[in-house]
């Protein structure tokens, strides 16, 4: 008979070994405190699974995954994207600088920057543009339904194919498995290039399975472009949602910083096809001022860009002197971010935050609940917002600097996806957003400290525990 008692023993020794390997690797690479219990805790009571999980999607790991699977495929100039601003506002001068350190572009001027808040009217301004396109077109998108909506975006970037402009589209690979029916197999036999954006080939690829691409891009011609938090599926539409309706806000861009976003796209599309796009086509050799207004991309990801968002959000709360307001649909901020939205309440900042009063992911709603409390012990206001559920992101200090784009308030967009978001500088832009965000509010419920301290026993237990599962989320 096989004795196998000293197979059991070398497995478990392998077991803990790989277990303490774990432990030691996580109390010396990883930064943040919370994070480094919730993985030690994880691997202490699942020494096996834990380990396995820690090294699958640990954020360090997939950092420098994203690091060697994008290296030399980087080709963002810092100068890109037309004259930079020559004299920034005094009052700005500091945030400004902190995005020149993190950004590899520089705030330029001569922009058109228009606010979309209606899907179909979004929707209407793109098709537009892909109409009246003369050279290239490229759009980058997390989800592609081949829907109502998905239906119309393919037929005319088919027919902009047929007339000679070229096309490329990229799709997140996760995100393509949103729509039932395949939308990547579609426009591939409308002979548009199109591919995905990190394929799953599992096993081989659970390694890079967190790394998305959750940018929203679409560029016309190089001097025409889109971006914000609306995917192409029909929850958008506001005259027939279907069973899903979204509110969101998305932004037409006219003018020099179209080419950072184009930049952007390009990187992302070489990295995963290896086709280089480049030449006038793609990035006209001048493109005229569209406007007054100022911008900046600030890529993020887990690879070169890790943590622009993040750093950029804590430089603006200690840049605000009045008022702050957030709109996002996921919020769950870091400690650094809580303390910055907290010290800035402090002095006096008014901070409004507007989440929805239901979210789409249930876990995520409960996760961010137990931190609400000291948000509003400390003087920031919560406001829930109402039905249909609000996937806006925007980021306003004193109704004239404005952050706006694809990321959320939640580690998946401030740690693992690649986004993509717009540093703004403009007061009329700035008015413009405030006065939709205080309509916003208006319609919102104000979140009471004593709301939350009524929270049944069993429901703050869900909360808390599903609080310990925010570096997994």
């Amino acid at each position: 008979m096989l004795d196998t008692g000293w197979i059991a023993s070398i497995a478990a020794v392998a077991v803990f070994a790989l277990a303490a390997i774990s432990v030691v690797h996580a109390l010396l690479q990883r930064r943040d405190t919370g994070t480094i219990i919730a993985w030690v805790g994880l691997i202490v009571l699942l020494p096996l699974g834990g380990s396995v999980l820690y090294w699958l999607f640990g954020v360090n790991r997939i950092r420098r995954r994203a690091h060697a699977l994008r290296e030399g495929y980087l080709i963002a100039d810092p100068s890109a994207g037309g004259a930079t601003l020559s004299e920034p506002p005094e009052r700005w001068q500091r945030l400004l600088h902190s995005g020149d350190r993190l950004s590899p572009f520089r705030l330029v001027g001569g922009n058109a920057i228009e606010p979309l808040f209606d899907g179909d009217r979004t929707y209407a301004r793109m098709l537009d543009a892909i109409d009246s396109a003369r050279h290239s077109i490229t759009l980058a998108t997390y989800i592609f339904d081949y829907d109502r909506v998905g239906e119309r975006f393919v037929d005319r970037l088919q027919q902009a194919q047929d007339r000679g402009v070229q096309v490329r589209v990229l799709i997140d690979a996760i995100g393509a498995r949103y729509s039932r029916r395949n939308t990547l197999r579609r426009l591939r036999r409308a002979g548009i290039p199109a591919t995905t954006f990190m394929p799953v080939h599992l096993p081989r690829s659970l390694a890079a399975f967190n790394l998305r691409n959750h940018r929203k891009m679409l560029v016309i011609d190089g001097r025409q472009a889109f971006t914000g938090g609306m995917n192409i599926r029909r929850g958008h539409s506001h005259a027939d949602p279907g069973p899903h309706p979204i509110h969101d806000l998305h932004f037409e861009l006219r003018g020099p910083a179209c080419t950072q976003l184009q930049r952007v796209f390009t990187e992302d599309w070489q990295f995963a096809t290896g086709e280089r796009l480049d030449g006038p086509r793609w990035f006209p050799d001048t493109v005229a001022p569209a406007g007054a207004r100022a911008c900046r991309g600030l890529p993020d990801g887990p690879d070169e860009d890790f943590e622009v968002l993040n750093f950029t959000l804590q430089s603006a709360l200690a840049e605000a002197r009045e008022q702050v307001t957030i709109i996002t649909p996921y919020f769950l901020p870091d400690v650094a971010l809580t303390g910055a939205l907290k010290a800035a309440a402090l002095r006096g900042v008014q901070v409004d935050i507007l989440i929805p009063a239901r979210s789409n992911l249930r876990l995520v709603e409960w996760a961010s609940r137990p931190q609400q409390g000291e948000l509003l012990e400390r003087g920031c206001r919560l406001w829930l917002t109402p039905p249909p559920f609000n996937h806006a992101k925007l980021m306003l200090v004193d109704r004239e600097w404005a952050l706006v784009g694809s990321a959320n308030w939640d580690p998946r967009s401030l740690r693992l996806n690649f986004e993509f978001n717009l540093e703004c500088l403009d007061a009329g832009l700035g008015g413009e957003l405030a006065s939709w965000a205080d309509a916003l509010r208006a319609q919102s419920h104000l979140l009471t400290l004593d709301e939350v301290r009524a929270r049944p026993l069993p429901a703050q237990l869900r909360d808390g525990a599903a609080r310990l599962l925010t570096p997994y989320l």
